[in-house]
């Protein structure tokens, strides 16, 4: 199938550009084609297919040629919905290892009177990027337990600088004592990003990014409320649950962990002695509230699970307070949302009292019709799993921008460290 997608006609030679956002799930494939006009995203076609059971593993590539079949079918429904092909791709990664924080780095400048140069920003840049790489290296071979674990760098974006405590949008030519600056970096080890960058060159496509889901979706929302009061967003996938911390006008981190979807339906399985597809489509008839056979029993089995899951983010959220006090509200999305156990489970006092709280958290499920800096022009998208592949187009958007002097000097950096 991936052979014959290269006769498709390519994008256009005039027009607005575009793209395709690929969202490489436990479940699904999904594919987004839509262009970018006047800094806004206008989907123009949706595809997507179903992954087989061992073509996955919490999230990430099992059988790269297997999900390369699945990838280009739901990239041909998608372009032949919207009548043209991109030739770029933003695609999505998930899983237990990658891992993604910010790092901050403080420097007191010996000669506050003294501008700052871009030598020196470019200094400073390349402190903050070792640093974070020697955590995420430590992370990864700890989890492992492997002696050493090559890692890569997935993406990247400045948070923030200030200069002795005033924000600044381009440190150079200020003068002053004290410089702080804070950097986003998603890691992942070699093993789950070669088989992505593998899965975009068999489809023919070149690869715009590979970005950490969590974070895409974290930055789809965009509102300054958002910015200014934070959020938790956890994203219930089939494979994994992808949690994102943003705090203090940006994005402080994302964890994962291999609890998602594809877990209930098997629990369902087992228990009620049923294949695989059959729990699955109880479980989706039950999430959706409709009428299903033995509904008792099945949400019994779920909230079992959902008690276990719910214990997962709490050491999760555990982790990425750091001690301070988390955000009030906490945005979800991905299939798994639909679960009312879900919801139910994190605004129980037994959730959120042993967590760092002010009150208890507003939970509110995510949907498309939220996201203000996308339009679908196929009405096609209307779930909360679809939230996910308009975070990775959200990306692209952010990429076609105008990138800030911060933005360019750490490309710089990045280009000459070559992670």
């Amino acid at each position: 199938m991936a052979f014959w997608r290269r006769f498709w006609p390519r994008e256009r030679a005039s027009g607005p550009a575009a793209c395709t956002a690929l969202d490489v799930g436990t479940e699904f494939a999904k594919a987004l084609v839509f262009e970018i006009e006047d800094g806004r995203g206008i989907v123009r076609g949706v595809g997507r297919k179903r992954q087989g059971l061992a073509h996955m593993q919490s999230g990430t590539v099992a059988d790269i040629a297997a999900v390369v079949d699945n990838c280009s079918v739901a990239l041909a429904e998608a372009e032949e919905m919207a009548g043209f092909r991109p030739t770029q791709v933003v695609i999505g990664i998930a899983g237990e290892l990658v891992k993604g924080f910010t790092t901050t780095r403080s420097q007191e400048r010996k000669r506050p009177e003294q501008p700052i140069s871009e030598a020196e920003l470019l200094r400073l840049i390349d402190a903050v990027q070792r640093d974070a790489l020697a955590e995420a290296e430590r992370a990864i071979t700890w989890e492992t337990g492997l002696p050493q674990v090559d890692v890569r760098l997935v993406h990247a974006a400045v948070i923030g600088a200030a200069i002795d405590g005033y924000p600044v949008t381009n440190p150079i030519g200020f003068q002053g004592r004290h410089v702080r600056i804070s950097i986003f970096n998603a890691f992942a080890p070699l093993v789950h990003l070669g088989a992505l960058e593998s899965v975009a060159s068999q489809l023919d496509l070149e690869l715009l990014t590979i970005v950490a889901e969590p974070y895409a979706v974290a930055r789809v929302l965009g509102s300054d409320q958002v910015r200014q009061a934070g959020g938790l967003f956890v994203d219930v996938g089939g494979g994994t649950t992808d949690v994102a911390l943003v705090r203090g006008g940006g994005i402080e981190g994302t964890r994962m962990f291999a609890l998602g979807g594809r877990a209930f339906t098997k629990s369902i399985a087992d228990r009620l002695d049923l294949p695989f597809p059959r729990a699955e489509a109880l479980k989706i008839d039950y999430a959706r509230g409709l009428p299903v056979e033995e509904r008792a029993a099945v949400a019994a089995i779920v909230a079992e699970d959902v008690e276990v899951w719910a214990a997962g983010v709490e050491l999760v959220l555990e982790e990425l307070s750091g001690g301070d006090l988390l955000p009030g509200r906490i945005y979800l999305c991905g299939g798994g949302s639909h679960l009312p156990e879900i919801r139910s489970a994190l605004v129980a006092e037994r959730f959120w009292k042993h967590l760092p709280f002010a009150r208890p958290p507003e939970v509110t499920v995510m949907t498309p019709g939220i996201i203000e800096a996308i339009s679908d022009a196929t009405d096609l998208l209307v779930d909360a799993q679809d939230v996910t592949p308009m975070g990775l187009a959200y990306q692209a958007i952010e990429l076609a921008a105008e990138e800030d002097p911060l933005e360019l000097a750490l490309r710089r950096v990045l280009r000459a460290m070559k992670v």
